[in-house]
């Protein structure tokens, strides 16, 4: 199993959201985070003073596939949060050992 984890602009998650619904992906968790890559964020103008915003808006999304539905996850993540831009954000491939799902005992991939 991999869990792919991915720091997107906030306005693509509903793109992104679609996109894996097309795949088959049937679960997801979103998190609203902050942070900042090679951008170092920007400076803003309010009320005529001018400030530097560090830490910028991103949601981070968590997906745990099988190992074969991997690369077609991390395909229609990237294609659907792609602006062009600086700050599209990164996508992390991991490896997950195990799995359990409460509820039913299922482990592993019977329990994603």
């Amino acid at each position: 199993m991999k869990k792919i984890e991915a720091i997107i602009k906030p306005f693509k998650l509903d793109e992104v959201k679609e996109a894996l619904h097309e795949i088959g992906v049937s679960g997801i968790t979103v998190t609203e985070v902050q942070g900042f890559g090679r951008q170092k964020g920007h400076t803003e103008l309010y009320r005529g003073a001018e400030y530097v915003v560090d830490f910028l808006p991103k949601k981070k999304l968590e997906v745990v596939v099988a190992d074969d539905q991997a690369a077609r996850v991390v395909e229609a993540i990237a294609a659907a949060a792609k602006t062009g831009r600086i700050g599209d954000g990164k996508i992390f491939v991991s490896t997950i050992e195990s799995a359990l799902r409460i509820r039913t005992g299922e482990t592993d991939d019977d329990a994603i």
